[in-house]
């Protein structure tokens, strides 16, 4: 591929960064629709700080279609994700949070490009709320976007805040979005498969979506040798500011320690007001005395505090004396420590400049000898002070096949939990004739659950309730769909439609395993 051609490629720092024109996002949405069409959301995962993947299960089928989007500045595209991908554990913004509420068992309704443009566009129906609701991902490098929109296109929420200094933002909270004014050539310019070099074969051998997967190849391997350069830089950067603060430090024990070596001149400072309180008037701010540790025997002046008596002011000086004594012990090991750390960020820096190794790596290596701090941030685009995480209503568990439990913490959050945080194919489970937690097994997009981990949201189900010490439990087990809030009952009270009693030999062992797996989402302040 020629890397200067206009059509495709931009020239920014020496490197060609790669972006799909308006003509390579109409085929990829031609590609993608049929296979979409109708397909449920069934879950919504944020990978930061530039992407997301959109989890699809079509329509009476056992597998999932994942759809990545990335906003990624070098390499913003959308595309089947065929390639395995590394959750993120951590915080998300708000945008993705709204994201999971609102479409969140959704049903895809149409995926189009908007006015030929480097737009896509996702309507969907059968939202939580009942209402229309759509995303819209804006393709166009450095300035990419996405945004969830009503049905009049009011912005619920976007995943790049305006800048807090923007008096008139074209996209903000609260403004309809509206399509930003085309600059697509009329030229077309060359498809798709012309514009990207021929990838391998895909992981399982074929594809069902093969410009997608020209696409994964071609442009997330730039984006991760972009983010590996920024990371680099990034690196160097923390480095540096380390390292000067460790020579900040060493010079300051260096100075202290010299300070140490004039601790024997104050003793004979002390020792001669000691041997001259005779001649010290009351309120002096020094005296004049014979050095008698002066081979000349020169005379020396020495200050005093007008405060303190005579023998007062010898012993101030003898104090400085042991405090001098002290700090020269303790200044060598701390001086050693500082010359250690210092050598180690030179290490570091010198390591950082070998474009062989990975700087993750490097970083990995500095947070564990302690010589960098982890990341606070991991989210570098986000403009917006960070947020604490809004309380949820459930507290999370994983099973055994790596599937999250969820827990209701009360009687009014097992509700939240139950219609508000559950899909309509979840597994749905409740000790039999007792009050208790409400536990949800998320199947994510599977059509049924695994035994084992059926089992695992059972003996969470048991714990949880006044039942937990008991060797044997009765469980509720159904679908979320089969669970029907009474009209004006009292929270935490719901009927079945369907499903069965499973009844549980309670194990302990597997009782704590589950219980060390907590990952409790914290409360908002």
């Amino acid at each position: 591929m020629d890397s200067g051609d206009p059509r495709l490629a931009l020239q920014r720092r020496g490197r060609a960064a790669l972006s799909l024109s308006a003509h390579h996002l109409g085929e990829l949405a031609a590609e993608l629709a049929p296979l979409l069409d109708g397909a449920e959301l069934a879950d919504v995962h944020p990978l930061p700080p530039y992407d997301f993947l959109l989890v699809f299960q079509p329509r009476a089928a056992d597998f999932v279609r994942r759809i990545r989007a990335s906003l990624h500045p070098e390499a913003s595209r959308v595309h089947l994700q065929h390639g395995r991908v590394e959750l993120h554990e951590g915080s998300v913004g708000p945008f993705f949070r709204a994201l999971e509420t609102d479409l969140r068992g959704a049903r895809l309704a149409r995926l189009s490009q908007v006015r030929g443009d480097r737009v896509l566009r996702l309507d969907f129906v059968e939202t939580p709320s009942g209402r229309a609701r759509a995303l819209v991902v804006e393709l166009f490098g450095r300035r990419s976007n996405a945004y969830l929109v009503d049905g009049n296109d009011r912005i619920l929420a976007l995943a790049v805040p305006p800048p807090p200094d923007k008096t008139d933002p074209r996209a903000a909270v609260g403004l309809t979005w509206t399509p930003p004014i085309s600059r697509a050539s009329a030229e077309p310019g060359p498809a798709l498969a012309e514009s990207l070099p021929e990838a391998p074969a895909p992981p399982r051998g074929t594809t069902e979506a093969p410009l997608s997967w020209r696409v994964e190849h071609a442009l997330a391997a730039r984006a991760d040798e972009s983010d590996r350069e920024r990371f680099a830089r990034e690196l160097v950067d923390r480095a540096k500011r380390k390292l000067e603060r460790a020579k900040a430090l060493e010079h300051g024990l260096v100075e202290r320690s010299k300070a140490g070596d004039d601790a024997e001149r104050v003793r004979q400072d002390g020792e001669l007001i000691k041997a001259n309180l005779h001649a010290i008037a009351r309120g002096a701010t020094h005296v004049e005395v014979d050095d008698l540790f002066d081979p000349e025997c020169a005379r020396r002046k020495l200050a005093l505090d007008p405060k303190k008596r005579g023998i007062e002011n010898a012993e101030a000086y003898f104090d400085r004396y042991h405090k001098l004594l002290r700090a020269k012990a303790s200044v060598a090991d701390e001086l050693e420590r500082a010359r250690a750390k210092r050598t180690a960020l030179e290490t570091l820096l010198a390591r950082s400049a070998d474009t062989s190794l990975d700087p993750r790596d490097l970083e990995a290596e500095a947070i564990e000898a302690g010589l960098l701090d982890r990341r606070q941030e991991p989210d570098a685009r986000r403009r917006e002070k960070h947020k604490p995480e809004p309380r949820k209503p459930y507290r999370s568990y994983r099973a055994s096949k790596g599937s999250e439990i969820r827990v209701g913490r009360n009687a009014s959050d097992n509700d939240d939990l139950t219609f508000h945080y559950a899909r309509g194919n979840d597994i749905w489970m409740h000790t039999a004739d007792t009050p208790g937690s409400h536990v949800v097994l998320v199947l994510a997009g599977k059509s049924e659950p695994d035994h084992e981990e059926l089992v695992d949201a059972a003996h969470l189900a048991a714990h949880f309730s006044p039942l937990e010490q008991a060797a044997r439990v009765r469980v509720h087990v159904a679908r979320r769909k089969e669970v029907h809030k009474p009209r004006g009952s009292k929270p935490g009270l719901v009927h079945l439609s369907g499903g069965k009693i499973l009844d549980l030999r309670v194990q302990p062992e597997r009782t704590k395993r589950l219980l060390e797996t907590a990952r409790t989402p914290p409360p908002a302040s």
